[in-house]
C-alpha cells in the first residue's frame, strides 16, 4: 500500500554508515516520511544532531538510555546543557527511562539513582516544552507513570511498551502514547497490548538496529518493516489497513510536529 509512515523510534546513529545510506536512500521508495532518531548518551546525541543537520527527514531526540551505568553529575550537566543549547533542533527528550533488563541481570543494582536521573530528564522536557520518549516496561512503568503525573508532562511516548493490564489502563487514561514494533507479527504479548490499547494513542517504530525474529530473522532492521506491522495492527483491530495507516500517521505527526 502506498501510504506514508513515520518511524517513531530508531537508533539511526547505531547503524553503520553504509546501512544509514541504504535506509535514507530507501525512504522515498518505501514511503517513509521521517525517522525519530533517539540517543544513547551525549556522544550519541551529537551524532544524531549531525545526522539531522545532513538530512531534514531525520529528527533527533537527545537523551540517555537507562540500560547502562548511570551518569555522573558532571555528565548529566553536560547533557542537559547540550539539550538546552540545541533545543530548537531537538524533536524530543529521549530515550530515557529505567533499567529493567540491566537489573534483571544484576538485582543488586539500585534503582534509586536512575529514578533521580529520570526525574531530571522529565523536568528538562517540561522546561523545554518537548515530548519525552520513555524506556519503561513491566513493573518499572508504574514508577514512571507516577513521575510523569507529578510533573504534569503533556506528551509521553512509551516505546515498545510491555506491562500489566492495570498499567495499560492507567496509561491510556492519562493520554500516554505507545509504539509498536515488528515483533507484533510473532509475539502474543504485543498482539494483546494492541488489541486492548486505543489506536488513537498508538504509533509504530522499528527500534533499529535491534534485530527481530520470525519473518524478519537475519534481516537488517529497516523502516519498511513497519508496513507489515501496520497490516497486523489492522488485522487485530478488525479495521481497514488504509484507515489504520491514516490514524497512525496523524497520531505521530500531531505528537511530534504540532
Amino acid at each position: 500500500m502506498n501510504k506514508w509512515i513515520i518511524d517513531s523510534h530508531i537508533h539511526l546513529d547505531l547503524y553503520s554508515m553504509e546501512e544509514q545510506a541504504i535506509i535514507l536512500q530507501d525512504m522515498e521508495k518505501h514511503h517513509v516520511k521521517a525517522l525519530i532518531s533517539v540517543s544513547q548518551h551525549l556522544a550519541s546525541s551529537k551524532t544524531n544532531l549531525a545526522l539531522s543537520q545532513q538530512d531534514k527527514r531525520i529528527k533527533a531526540a537527545f537523551g540517555f538510555h537507562p540500560e547502562q551505568a548511570p551518569l555522573t553529575e558532571n555528565e548529566l550537566a553536560d547533557l542537559l546543557l547540550f539539550m538546552k543549547k540545541h533545543q530548537a533542533e531537538m524533536i524530543a527528550v529521549g530515550e530515557v527511562g529505567l533499567p529493567y533488563y540491566l537489573r534483571k541481570e544484576d538485582a543488586a543494582i539500585p534503582i534509586e539513582p536512575y529514578i533521580e536521573l529520570l526525574e531530571q530528564f522529565i523536568q528538562q522536557a517540561a522546561a523545554l516544552n518537548k515530548p519525552i520518549i520513555l524506556h519503561a516496561v513491566y513493573e518499572d512503568a508504574p514508577i514512571v507513570c507516577a513521575l510523569l503525573e507529578k510533573h504534569s508532562i503533556t506528551k509521553e511516548h512509551f516505546h515498545w511498551f510491555k506491562g500489566s493490564q492495570e498499567t495499560r489502563k492507567r496509561m491510556a487514561a492519562n493520554g500516554y502514547f505507545i509504539s509498536i514494533t515488528p515483533d507484533i507479527l510473532y509475539e502474543r504479548e504485543i498482539q494483546d497490548i494492541v488489541k486492548q490499547y486505543p489506536l488513537s494513542q498508538m504509533m509504530v517504530e522499528t527500534d533499529g538496529p535491534w534485530p527481530f525474529a520470525g519473518p524478519f530473522s537475519k534481516a537488517i532492521t529497516h523502516p519498511q518493516m513497519i508496513h507489515r506491522t501496520i497490516a497486523e495492527i489492522a488485522f487485530i483491530k478488525k479495521m481497514e489497513a488504509e484507515e489504520v495507516y491514516d490514524i497512525l500517521y496523524k497520531n505521530t505527526e500531531q505528537f511530534y510536529f504540532n
